[in-house]
């Protein structure tokens, strides 16, 4: 719903809250920056966010609920799926008949409203509500989710327990015992647990004189629950049946797949299976497989790094990188990349292992290396299928990479990742794998060295760097280059110095206890020049091939990691330690 500046210009003027004549000088700014008023209004510091929306409210003529104290029904709140209230930012909060109402941030999200309408088969009332009201009411699920899955726990481990103790080895009786309704409910609880506290893995762990489950949160471990001992034979059972692995196998490590669909959201979990001292462990990595909304500004990439993938992503020939190590996210910037690429007039084709996300008009194919089918194989096939762009999911040997370099010589837009610390050790780490320096040099585009940082909660302090810290950063960081990015994105004043600017830092509330939520990433991007080129020929060191690329404008991941800080998406702890890791 479209609110014209005159009106809002009234409005707040009526109300005491922004004198017109300080509207008139916000509304020029906006005008110079080609943004609305409104945000400006935000961005100068004249209204909170939620000050706006009551404005909004009042002049549009919609409803403004304050729901900080409401406590809701759960059935009704239930209605709307959590994921897509946290995504969304729109909960249910009462029901009358055939009519919801629905409080959101903002009525003009009729993607949300449409949803909430054809699950329910409700009419929707939308109304408008501030940040805290939604906080309160996404607390609700969390309770909501715990007390029932404390009453599941309870309620079937004692049944776990008696069947545990029975310990069947034949398959039939396993088989039996995981397809047991306490089984099966105890392991759905614990998987709709770890979607909706958006773990990346669930460890189960066979302790001496207890099954311990825990969640990776945010790339940390956390203690989810611990079940009895007893209940280990069923839950592994379990997880067995749903990964299509053999029961009676407890000799040999097993690796296996299973989807499930939850409140609108379709996770694939990969699972390992491993013996150990106290019985198997299980480990299941999550993998959402929906990628869609990702974009590379929502991954972290921005300024002159995020215009030099747009660069190489324009070519039409040659090999782009995405380096770092295991669950750096290179996997989605990959995804997120093909993406952007993926349009009608392509093909687009990918030998991957595993498939982490399914997308559309893209064609996927599995590796099977236990029946010769691996990435070499399958490249060698791919490019007899006249794609136009190839993705492979990983250089892991000589012949993927020589393979690579050839697809990306003879035609092909060619992506990968490679296990490396840095972007620029990608280039050593290809030619000790026996890729000819000449041929590297004329097909590399780009790479992009990144890793993954907890993000700071809504809420967050700010603190100045003291002479001590400044000191310490910038014998590894060129704190220069990091304020004149800052600057060239209009970040902070172009007067501004490190002594004038703060840097932001996590804060702990009961809706965040650790002061983050979520993860972002810290990135170099190495973009390989006519300078770079000729160090490639000359088999240059790792060194020396970041130090030109510094020179060139390339922000390594501390110096991105560092202006993330002053943006407010992390803190400097954490930022140190990750890339100290």
């Amino acid at each position: 719903m479209y609110i014209n500046d005159e009106q809002l210009r009234e409005f707040l003027g009526d109300s005491g809250l922004v004198s017109e004549k300080k509207f008139d000088a916000v509304l020029r700014k906006a005008e110079k920056k080609g943004v609305s008023a409104s945000d400006m209004l935000v961005s100068e510091g004249e209204l909170s966010e939620d000050d706006l929306r009551r404005s909004h409210a009042y002049v549009l003529g919609i409803p403004f609920v304050d729901l900080s104290h409401t406590k809701p029904d759960l059935n009704t709140l239930a209605l709307i799926p959590e994921p897509i209230a946290r995504r969304n930012n729109i909960v249910a909060f009462r029901q009358e008949g055939n009519e919801l109402e629905v409080a959101m941030l903002d009525t003009d999200d009729l993607a949300a409203i449409d949803f909430v309408k054809k699950k329910t088969q409700l009419k929707i009332l939308p109304r408008l509500t501030d940040n805290e009201s939604i906080k309160h009411m996404l607390r609700q699920y969390q309770k909501s989710l715990r007390d029932e899955l404390g009453d599941v726990i309870a309620r079937e481990s004692q049944t776990l327990e008696k069947f545990g103790k029975l310990q069947p080895e034949n398959e039939q009786d396993l088989r039996k015992l995981a397809e047991g309704v306490p089984a099966v409910r105890v392991l759905d609880s614990l998987l709709r647990h770890a979607i909706v506290q958006n773990a990346s893995d669930i460890h189960i762990e066979p302790r001496e004189d207890a099954l311990l489950v825990r969640y990776r949160i945010d790339g940390l471990l956390h203690d989810a629950m611990s079940l009895p001992k007893s209940a280990s034979a069923s839950i592994t059972a379990r997880v067995k049946v749903l990964a299509s692995l053999r029961l009676d196998e407890k000799r040999l490590p097993q690796d296996g797949r299973f989807r499930m669909e939850t409140d609108g959201d379709r996770v694939s979990f990969r699972v390992s299976v491993l013996p150990t001292h106290h019985g198997e462990k299980t480990v299941m990595r999550l993998l959402r497989e929906d990628v869609s909304g990702f974009t590379l500004e929502s991954l972290g990439f921005h300024g002159e790094g995020l215009e030099r993938i747009h660069e190489a992503t324009r070519k039409k020939t040659g090999l782009i990188l995405v380096t770092g190590p295991t669950g750096s996210g290179k996997s989605t910037t990959l995804y997120t990349i093909l993406d952007i690429l993926n349009t009608p007039d392509v093909n687009i084709s990918t030998v991957e292992d595993p498939i982490e996300y399914q997308m559309p008009r893209i064609n996927q194919t599995q590796v099977k290396p236990d029946i010769g089918f691996t990435f070499a194989t399958g490249l060698r096939s791919l490019v007899r299928q006249d794609p136009d762009i190839i993705m492979v999911g990983e250089i892991r040997d000589r012949e993927t990479a020589a393979l690579a370099i050839n697809a990306a010589l003879t035609g092909h837009l060619v992506l990968s990742t490679l296990h490396t610390n840095s972007a620029s050790g990608a280039v050593p780490r290809l030619l000790d794998m026996g890729v000819e320096p000449f041929l590297l040099a004329s097909v590399l585009q780009v790479v992009v060295g990144q890793r993954l940082v907890r993000t700071l909660c809504t809420e967050k302090d700010e603190q100045k760097l003291s002479a001590a810290e400044l000191g310490s950063l910038e014998k590894h960081a060129d704190m220069g280059a990091i304020l004149d990015a800052l600057k060239d994105e209009e970040m902070i004043s172009k007067k501004a110095t490190w002594k004038s600017i703060s840097i932001a830092k996590e804060k702990s509330t009961p809706e965040c206890e650790s002061g983050y939520s979520g993860r972002r990433g810290i990135q170099e991007i190495l973009t390989v020049s006519e300078a770079i080129k000729q160090l490639i020929l000359e088999g240059a060191s790792t060194d020396k091939i970041e130090s030109q690329a510094r020179k060139e404008g390339m922000l390594t991941m501390l110096e991105d990691g560092v202006y993330k800080t002053v943006v407010g998406t992390t803190s400097l702890a954490e930022v140190l330690r990750v890339v100290s890791e």
